[in-house]
């Protein structure tokens, strides 16, 4: 079992793929544009998460301060939250801008706005690796203990379509901060199968003793979340984002994140 590396490159050659205070909503920045906190859940590789010197660091990471670099806001402290923290933290004021591969959905899209999509991604699901257990489909699920991070899309399939069609009872359903805790109780053998974005899920099968069995497709795609009302900012990120996508920016993160070394 490889632990994460100390770099973004050393972490890609291990893997073969791809300032915790922040402001209180946004401030006039030193570089003379408006200051954005923005706000993520580490642990979820390589989108974003602690390396061996506890520096935050992944795609999203890098691709947020880039398309905000191409606008005229700037880019504050990072703030660290749970994933299920992050919609009230943006609604509280503590952090102005969403980057962790959260997924744009109805529900969300009620409480708040998101940029243009960055990102698409479905579902696998990981199992322990050299076990007897090798589902093919989510039917393959029924009466196994599951596991996901909280407020993920992947909590969201456990619950809508083996939980509340009765396949799944809530007793054999557990919910994490973070997936690497779950992967953890995969591994000791305390939950049989975990339901995952697919990169993610990429990740910790070239660095842990798990395979994906299978995947399930959603259709989900990525985007940055803001608040409601904070149109000028959404506009921004949504020029910034095409400008990194034609300049080639978004392609070279990309690359660095999810490709060979």
């Amino acid at each position: 079992m490889r632990k994460f590396t100390t770099s973004r490159r050393g972490y890609l050659a291990a893997v073969g793929t791809s300032s915790l205070v922040g402001l209180a909503g946004c401030t006039t920045g030193g570089g003379g544009g408006t200051e954005i906190t923005p706000g993520t859940a580490p642990g979820f590789p390589p989108f974003e998460f602690k390396n061996d010197d506890n520096e935050l660091v992944g795609f999203d990471i890098d691709l947020l301060e880039a398309v905000v670099g191409e606008t005229d806001y700037t880019l504050g402290s990072w703030e660290e939250l749970e994933f299920s923290s992050l919609i009230p933290g943006l609604q509280n004021d503590r952090i102005d801008v969403i980057a962790a591969a959260m997924t744009i959905t109805e529900d969300r899209d009620e409480t708040i706005d998101f940029s243009d999509p960055y990102y698409n991604a479905d579902q696998s699901i990981l199992v322990a690796s050299g076990g007897d257990f090798s589902p093919s489909s989510l039917d393959d699920l029924e009466g196994r203990r599951l596991g996901a991070q909280e407020g993920t899309t992947g909590e969201s399939v456990i619950q809508s379509e083996l939980i509340e069609s009765g396949q799944v009872s809530e007793s054999n359903y557990n919910a994490y901060g973070s997936y690497v805790l779950a992967v953890e109780d995969l591994i000791n053998g305390n939950i049989d199968a975990i339901v995952i974005d697919q990169p993610v899920a990429q990740t910790f099968a070239s660095q842990r003793d798990v395979d994906i069995a299978f995947t399930y497709e959603t259709g989900e795609r990525y985007g940055f979340g803001v608040r409601t009302d904070d149109d000028d900012l959404q506009e921004a990120l949504n020029s910034g984002l095409a400008t990194v996508q034609d300049n080639g920016t978004y392609e070279e993160i990309r690359n660095e994140w999810f490709s060979s070394a």
